[in-house]
């Protein structure tokens, strides 16, 4: 029944974040009222906003001007669910050497701990959107992360590893965009490697900026392969940081183990 809960709430809370990472690039704000057709603009209503289940039973087209339904939304709706529901099951078999980050909170947090990390998973989705679809990384997503986390990390007996691990995956992302006068790495990846650094901790700081510069490079080459970007062009890097951050917090100790052996 939990899990379901979790779940049912995480495709709630995606709904929160797919209007949030519209409207906050555009200026706007999600206290602005009801969500309204991309096309038509009339308002939706409450029957056709349930989280995921309404573009299922819409066939994804608006009940008005039955145009398409952006696929943006349930995809971030179900994902959130997902993300939400991983983090639970993770949280609840600390064993072992998986999901070593989220368990080296639950010790710390107690109680506070499943609230914390979704909502540090919410940020992180957040970014990942607005990113990918406008090539930026709001400051107010990352600072405020951050702030959140440094407070919630004076609970922690590591609280200085993590803070210097925050501070020097941030301080390498600014050497790269100073290098290379921006063009290999914005600022806003810099303040969200400050937030996401201080989250993880030594040593998996370093092991998350290692996936990402991997997966990164992976996905470019396949890209400039299939035709679908080029040498020189630039491709947001905030996507990748926040796909290997889900990878880190879930087998970081496996990828640090295969890599010291």
């Amino acid at each position: 029944m939990m899990a379901i809960l979790i779940l049912v709430a995480g495709m709630a809370i995606g709904s929160f974040l797919g209007a949030l990472s519209y409207r906050l690039p555009r200026g706007q704000t999600v206290m602005e009222g009801r969500s309204l057709c991309d096309h038509c603009k009339r308002k939706i209503a409450w029957q056709d906003n349930i989280p995921f289940f309404s573009y299922l039973f819409l066939g994804g087209r608006c009940r008005h001007c039955n145009r398409q339904i952006s696929k943006r939304y349930p995809f971030i709706e179900l994902s959130t669910g997902l993300i939400f529901l991983g983090i639970y099951f993770l949280l609840n078999n600390c064993s072992g050497e998986l999901a070593q980050t989220l368990c080296n909170w639950k010790v710390s947090l107690k109680l506070l701990t499943l609230p914390f990390l979704l909502f540090v998973a919410s940020v992180m989705i957040t970014i990942f959107v607005i990113d990918l679809e406008q090539k930026l990384i709001p400051d107010e997503l990352s600072l405020f992360g951050f702030l959140i986390v440094l407070v919630a990390a004076i609970f922690l007996a590591s609280f200085f590893a993590n803070v210097f691990a925050g501070f020097l995956v941030s301080v390498i992302l600014l050497l790269i965009h100073l290098v290379t006068k921006g063009r290999g790495m914005g600022l806003g990846d810099v303040k969200l490697a400050l937030f996401a650094g201080t989250f993880l901790g030594w040593p998996y700081a370093l092991t998350w900026l290692f996936i990402a510069f991997l997966t990164g490079a992976a996905v470019g080459i396949i890209l400039i392969l299939a035709g679908r970007a080029s040498f020189g062009k630039q491709i947001p890097f905030g996507p990748f940081l926040v796909f290997s951050f889900f990878i880190t917090i879930v087998v970081g100790s496996n990828f640090l183990n295969l890599i010291l052996k």
